[in-house]
Order: structure tokens, then sequence, then C-alpha cells
């Protein structure tokens, strides 16, 4: 009998995938037109952009393994640089072509706008953290561990603090410790590819949710696409959606906030869930202007991060800007925080002495891009207690004990949750 998915982002195309691969006939059912959820393909002004900029990291396994079974070669779509944190004026650490676990001590060692009092306090730090296999306990936030590991005030703003709200999208002073130790134990602490950037090279939908869609219809199951589920009803024969069915399973790809709407009985799962934004702007140039590097951080400005598109997709002038996490930003009109950002990439077109203003603009504001990574936050499981109804998505926890748990809410931890509901699935149809 065939398998329903409701919601089309990473985490239900990746659990459609693992099911076809093994055999079964799903149904997938996307409220949108634009596949990939809230890490998706938009139009802006006859431009193809990214409803959020997002990077992959060399360790995202299960990312990359699916796309490469769809046909999305990482090699051609992602552009692979070596871990490189730059804060023009103020710090540059690269990761250099050695072997593990030589490459971090050396991009730790090597780095500009440190003294080595903080250099090797971060390298205690990482020591550290593997002696007790990457375990903080009692978890606690990032600020309180970093204090508790009397941690250099600089070394934390330009290292760590950046490196959590990037990886978390949640802000140091409430963000779980043991999440990040989580995300280090497999970027810097793992092999040196491990702790690359993968800078995605076409918009994210083209990235992997089109071409799984493709992979996954030329297979005979079915993707429909701007079919909202309002009614998911439990009968004795199965599962119906919007009248349709029944189905004997269900995955529900659908984010936290939707879940209520769909099924009640799973609202005290993620009601004491909070929400943190993430807000991109971007704003195109002349075809001339571009950014020294691909991607650079920006210290003590409205941006956290700057992304040259021309460098990455071919979209010569435009810069997409980043900022995680809530802070006073979002107090601001669109028109002060571009004309802040402005200045931020001003301050880095080093080749232009008087940067003109962009030709147009554009800022988009996901209000619920993740859910607040805090410590010890309770997450539910993939299995629900309602009969063949299973849950995916970057929220979830308990993931397979062989691709690890417990990530942020990245591209690939909802890719995680999807194979994980997807052999769910399968071992509950197997009799296992």
């Amino acid at each position: 009998m065939t398998i329903a998915i409701i919601g089309a982002g990473y985490a239900g195309l990746a659990a459609a995938v693992e099911l076809v691969c093994n055999g079964q006939s799903v149904e997938v059912f996307e409220a949108s037109r634009s596949l990939g959820g809230r890490a998706r393909a938009v139009e802006m002004d006859r431009l193809t952009v990214d409803n959020g900029q997002h990077i992959l990291l060399g360790a995202y396994s299960e990312t990359l393994r699916l796309m490469s079974v769809v046909g999305a070669d990482p090699q051609r779509l992602l552009k692979r640089l070596a871990l490189r944190l730059e804060f023009p004026g103020e710090m540059r650490l690269v990761a250099p072509h050695l072997p593990a676990p030589l490459h971090t001590l050396a991009a730790l060692l090597l780095a500009t706008g440190l003294d080595w009092r903080e250099k090797w306090a971060a390298v205690h730090l990482m020591r550290r953290l593997q002696r007790t296999q990457f375990r903080i306990t009692p978890d606690v936030t990032v600020t309180t561990w970093l204090e508790q590991n009397k941690t250099p005030s600089r070394q934390r703003r330009l290292l760590w603090e950046p490196l959590c709200v990037a990886a978390l999208n949640t802000p140091a002073e409430n963000a779980s410790a043991q999440v990040l130790a989580n995300v280090l134990r497999d970027s810097l602490a793992a092999s040196r590819e491990a702790s690359d950037l993968l800078l995605p090279q076409v918009n994210l939908s083209a990235l992997f949710p089109e071409p799984a869609a493709a992979f996954i219809t030329q297979r005979g199951s079915v993707i429909h696409r701007g079919r909202r589920v309002t009614d998911l009803q439990h009968t004795e024969q199965g599962w119906r959606i919007n009248g349709q069915g029944p189905f004997k399973q269900v995955v529900l790809a659908v984010a936290a906030c939707h879940l209520a709407a769909l099924v009640p009985e799973l609202q005290t799962e993620v009601d004491h869930f909070t929400w943190e934004p993430i807000v991109t702007s971007y704003l195109a140039y002349p075809a001339s202007i571009r950014l020294p590097q691909p991607m650079l951080g920006v210290a003590d400005g409205t941006a956290q991060w700057l992304f040259d598109r021309g460098q990455l997709c071919g979209q010569a002038g435009l810069i997409a800007a980043v900022i995680s996490a809530r802070g006073q930003h979002l107090d601001l009109s669109a028109a002060e925080l571009e004309q802040r950002i402005h200045a931020d990439i001003a301050r880095n077109v080093t080749s232009v002495p008087h940067l003109p203003a962009p030709l147009h603009t554009q800022t988009i504001t996901e209000k619920r891009a993740t859910f607040a990574c805090t410590p010890n936050l309770h997450r539910p499981a993939t299995q629900t207690a309602l009969p063949g109804l299973w849950l995916a998505g970057d929220y979830v926890g308990s993931a397979l004990p062989s691709v690890a748990s417990d990530y942020p809410a990245t591209i690939e931890g909802a890719v995680r949750s999807g194979v994980n509901a997807a052999q769910s699935v399968l071992g509950s149809r197997s009799g296992h």
C-alpha cells in the first residue's frame, strides 16, 4: 500500500527517496508549488534566489549521500572550500590541507587576530571536549559553558559565538552547549573534509528537492504540488488525507508549528518550543562588484555573514546578507536595515572606494525559521502514539544511531530525520 508523506521539504523528500529506494510507493502532498520547505527558491526581479541563504558542511553525510542517489552531483552543485572564517580587519582562520586533527590544530594556532593566549585557550577547549567524548553534563547554555572554561572574551566574540549562531540559529546566551558540541564533534573534530564549507552554486530547490522529485516520479510514485493538507483523519482502514486514501502509513514532514492544526493530539509534543528568525537581504549592484571571498563574516556590523552570489551562482553583483536569530535588527524598517547592510558591504568591497547604492534590494524574513535550540530541549520522537503516523523534520529527535542524533535545525538535521522516518516505516512493515 502506498505510503503518504505530507510536506516536500528536505525532510519529507529525504523520507520519500529512502522509501522509493527500498521498493516502496509513495505519495507526497506539498502545499506550495516550490519544493524545499524553509530552504527553497523564490523569485526576485527576474532572478531566482532563496528564501534564506544556507551553507552545508562536509560533515553532512546523509545530505551528500542522497544528493548522489538522485543524480544531484555534489561536486557540481556545491563549491567546496576549506574551513575559512574571516572577519576582515578582525580575524582570519583557515584550515590547511593537512590530515585530521592537524588541520584543526593548525587552523587555530595560525589564526590571525587572536593572541597566543587566546589560540591556546581554543586548542585546550577542543581537547577538553575530546577527552569527555563531546558530552557536556549537565547541558548548559553556550555562554555558561564558555564562562566555565574561562574562555577569553575576544575569542568568544570572533570564534565561538559566531559559530554557535551560524550552526544553531540561537544566541549563545540561550543556546545548548551540548548541541554545539555535537556539531563540533562531527565537523572540526572529525576528518579534514568534514570541516569543509559547501556553498550552494544553485538555488536550494535545485540543490536536492527538484532532483529528488524527478527521481521519485520516474519510479512511479506521485508528488502533488499546490495540494495543501487541511484534513487528516484516522479511520479503521487507515489515514485519510483530504478525504483521499486510506494510507496505512503517513510521514508527517511539516514544520512543528503546523502539527497541532493537523493532529491536535500532537500539540503537547511541541507547545514548549520557541522560535528563532533568519533575515536574508539581497542587494543587487553592478556586475563588476564582488567581495574578496565568496563568504565573509561581519564583525560589529548589522549583517553577520555576506555571500557573493556572483562567485557562487553566477549572479554577478548580487550580495546576500544573513542575520541569524533574534536581535535589534528586527526593530528596523526594511529600508533602514538594507541601508546598514549596504554600509557593511561597502567596508568589505575594498576595490571600490565609494560603493554606489544598490540597484535594487529585497529582504526576506522567516519569522519561524528554526526552533530555538536551548539546553535540555525535549524533542518529539519519530514514532508517535498514533498507529502508522511518523514525524520527520529538523525538530525531531531520536535519530538513527548510525547517523548521530540531536542536530540543530539544519538541512542535514532535516535530511537525517527523513531517513530515520523512512527506516522506521520500513521496520514496522517488516515486523521489526
